[in-house]
């Protein structure tokens, strides 16, 4: 009964907060792209430095070893990102070669014409870390107690929203294609049932990794926030438009404290 509780939870935390969060992105919000890069940005970094560091540095895990964590994390999605870049350019490259003579003539193609999933496979790789962690926090509390259980798993589908609309931006922000940005989300979503099926066995062994899946994720989110997003909101813009991006990135951070307040008075 208590696998079967958290199988639930942590489906319901996992994927129904990306859709929740697809539905608000991709809705009448939705053609407003340049304020949810905004409040993608936002969202993000209030999520690594309001809710999963202080959470992991509330633990017994020296900070000497979560702060170096964090900066190998940080150091990894960037040789992630410039592996996928590496990767698009080479095949952009292989695909211009058939047709160089004709292009030859018609003026040679820049290399920004190379396009990119700006922090795509950095924000998912974090996202599934956080997800598991997630995943091992929801299978803890269920062991504990079941309502216990049904709360861990409401607060963490509701702090989860926000910074799952900051992943789907991310990956909309390079794609017209909505439903593989949800689909990719969604399966890093699902790694939260994978981490409450691992960690119904393993909770008390997994404990002490816990703080540091936190950090890992947090490191993918202030880099795929500082080197992604945050660059592409760099443009000179009136008054007025550069208030209402301040704005915007203002109320991503607004919205993470509050669903996390929320959930932590609730828990």
């Amino acid at each position: 009964m208590t696998l079967i509780a958290i199988l639930l939870g942590t489906l319901a935390a996992g994927i129904g907060s990306v859709w929740l969060a697809a539905a608000l992105s991709f809705g009448a919000l939705g053609r407003y792209t340049q304020h949810m890069l905004s409040l993608a940005a936002g969202a993000l970094m209030a999520t690594a430095f309001m809710h999963l560091l202080p959470e992991a540095f509330e633990s017994q895990a020296g900070a000497h070893d979560l702060f170096m964590t964090l900066l190998i994390g940080v150091v990894f999605f960037f040789l992630l990102d410039k592996a996928e870049l590496w990767h698009h350019g080479h095949e952009h490259h292989h695909a211009e070669e058939a047709p160089h003579d004709h292009a030859h003539h018609h003026g040679h193609p820049h290399a920004d014409t190379v396009t990119r999933v700006s922090g795509s496979w950095a924000v998912l790789t974090g996202d599934s870390v956080h997800c598991f962690g997630d995943g091992v926090l929801i299978a803890s509390a269920f062991m504990a107690d079941m309502r216990l259980g049904v709360i861990a798993s409401l607060a963490v589908l509701a702090h989860e929203v926000p910074h799952h609309m900051g992943d789907l931006m991310v990956l909309r922000s390079g794609s017209t294609n909505k439903r593989a940005a949800l689909v990719k989300v969604s399966l890093a979503g699902a790694v939260t049932a994978l981490g409450g099926l691992i960690g119904f066995w393993l909770v008390d062994q997994l404990q002490d990794f816990l703080p540091y899946f936190l950090v890992v994720a947090s490191s993918s989110f202030i880099y795929v926030a500082l080197a992604d997003l945050i660059p592409q909101l760099q443009k000179h813009l009136s008054a007025r438009e550069t208030a209402a991006q301040v704005a915007w990135l203002v109320s991503g951070i607004a919205l993470v404290m509050l669903v996390s307040g929320l959930a932590h008075s609730g828990h």
